[in-house]
């Protein structure tokens, strides 16, 4: 199984990318165990600046914007 986590505050564009996340992985039969961090300390623990970030096995996949779908499915 692989662990996602989404870094950001709530906003929009941080619900979007879980929702993008979530889509590709189930349109691609990809298990996928992902989480949503909203707190700021931990967010910064990450050296993250910009949201939404992403977190692919303990590793920075992105950081800022909403990522396409190609992009997402890049990282699997």
């Amino acid at each position: 199984m692989i662990e996602v986590k989404v870094l950001g505050s709530g906003c929009a564009n941080c619900k979007t990318t879980q929702k993008l996340i979530e889509e590709v992985t189930s349109e691609n039969g990809i298990a996928i165990n992902i989480e949503k961090i909203e707190d700021i300390a931990i967010i910064m623990s990450y050296g993250i600046m910009s949201t939404p970030a992403v977190i692919v096995d303990r590793k920075i996949a992105h950081a800022g914007g909403i990522p396409d779908k190609k992009t997402i499915l890049s990282w699997f």
